[in-house]
């Protein structure tokens, strides 16, 4: 079947101009506020930071509070605080973020409808529901279209995953091991930050040195045959190899070199100073980083998980908006938050739950800022206990094709592969009709 064009669905001449934007202050976009790319605009993208919620955040008790809605729905959670945007409120225990709400925009009316954290992961990291097909997630999109084929030259692959795998789904999918992320390991808030998958625990750099000389040594067949192509490939993938590990590409994961102030800044905790990471990782070209962050799936003792999660998040997450905007990054980098649904927005306080919050794909929130997002609005609303979606559902397929053509890479067009697979990058509407229309900032 001959692709569709979705902008066949969405009539450039008809839609409604629409974005992240608007007058100053707080716009609230209803359902049929839609843009189809206008002609002649240029990416504007160059990395994205996925901040990916492990587990499903709570809408209610992060970017779409509700103080009114009782005790059986917001718990103790009832004081939120102001922002910098006209309008915005968000918990109270986000009060850095509410000072940077400016710089990104909160969607409050995400919707996909699945519970379940696999399936839920693979749409929102794929834009697809599940099928024949295992699709790639977005970072390994923009992996093949950003990376090696396409120009890249950094000195770290340009899919990295702070600090563990996030598991649940196949990133690369049909696109093969080739674009898989690599998963750094270890801990950055600890000093030095041994990154696993480079330098193995527990091994001095001397060792490591003495260890690659005996396998040279020992390498018998390679001396023989020393204009061997095959030979000649392995020996390159092992200079990038031990560059990774003794050269630039090691100072650039050494977060000692940031000082101790900056480090400060961020947090002394893993998610801080992923944060910083991300960033020295975006100054460095990388196209594409998930800070993979754990203990959000908070099915038991919600609230005094929250208590200790928001806080760190708080101060991680805005202090990266703040630094990438101080540093001229912002415009080029896409933050993204979010994680695969969010929690049921009524308590459970019956054993064995005490005060838990479920897995909720009907209505959910996420963050993108930076990288053409103008920043400082909200798109869509939840109802009045944030049960369900009451103005322009957003589906996973509109974020991602948002942040898609903000980096360049066209929706609509063919995803190449080495099965040789009639695939495109994003469904067609025919293939998927849920879908709310893209989000961009209009030059």
């Amino acid at each position: 079947m001959k692709h569709k064009q979705l902008a066949d669905a969405l009539s450039r001449r008809d839609a409604l101009k629409m974005g992240l934007l608007g007058t100053a202050g707080l716009g609230l976009l209803g359902r049929n506020d839609l843009l189809a790319k206008p002609a002649g605009t240029q990416p504007r993208a160059k990395s994205v930071i996925q901040i990916w919620m492990w587990g499903g955040p709570a809408h209610t008790d992060t970017f779409d509070p509700k103080p009114d809605s009782g005790d059986d729905y917001c718990g103790p959670f009832k004081e939120t605080i102001h922002t910098n945007v006209d309008g915005l409120i968000v918990n109270k225990h986000l009060p850095l973020l509410a000072k940077q709400a400016d710089k990104y925009d909160v969607i409050r009316s995400m919707t996909h409808g699945i519970n379940g954290h696999e399936t839920a992961s693979y749409m929102v990291q794929t834009g697809r529901r599940p099928g024949r097909l295992v699709y790639p997630c977005v970072g390994a999109v923009v992996s093949r279209f950003r990376g090696y084929e396409n120009g890249y030259r950094g000195i770290v692959p340009p899919y990295i995953v702070l600090t563990q795998p996030q598991g649940r789904f196949s990133e690369a999918g049909f696109l093969g091991q080739r674009y898989k992320p690599f998963a750094t390991g270890g801990d950055p808030s600890r000093d030095p930050f041994a990154v696993e998958g480079i330098v193995a625990r527990g091994i001095t750099d001397k060792r490591q040195r003495t260890r690659r000389d005996l396998l040279h040594a020992l390498d018998s067949l390679g001396r023989a045959m020393p204009g061997n192509d095959q030979f000649k490939a392995l020996d390159a993938s092992e200079e990038g190899a031990y560059d990774m590990m003794f050269g630039d590409a090691r100072k650039l994961f050494d977060l000692s070199q940031e000082g101790g102030k900056m480090r400060d800044r961020y947090g002394r905790n893993t998610f801080g100073q992923s944060c910083l990471m991300a960033r020295r990782l975006v100054e460095h070209g990388v196209p594409y980083i998930t800070i993979n962050y754990t203990g959000w799936d908070t099915h038991k003792q919600h609230f005094e998980a929250m208590r200790r999660k928001l806080p760190e998040m708080d101060q991680g997450m805005a202090t990266l908006f703040q630094d990438l905007h101080e540093r001229g990054l912002l415009d080029s980098t896409i933050v993204w938050w979010s994680g695969e649904f969010g929690r049921g927005p009524k308590v459970q306080w019956e054993p064995p739950w005490n005060g838990g919050r479920s897995h909720y794909g009907k209505c959910f929130s996420a963050v993108v800022g930076g990288g053409g997002f103008k920043g400082g609005h909200v798109v869509g609303a939840s109802d009045e206990k944030g049960m369900e979606v009451a103005e322009r559902p957003v589906y996973p397929v509109d974020i991602i094709g948002s942040m898609y053509e903000l980096l360049g890479i066209d929706p609509e067009g063919e995803l190449p592969n080495s099965r040789g697979l009639e695939a495109y990058v994003l469904p067609s509407e025919e293939e998927d009709p849920d879908r709310g229309g893209r989000l961009y900032e209009i030059m």
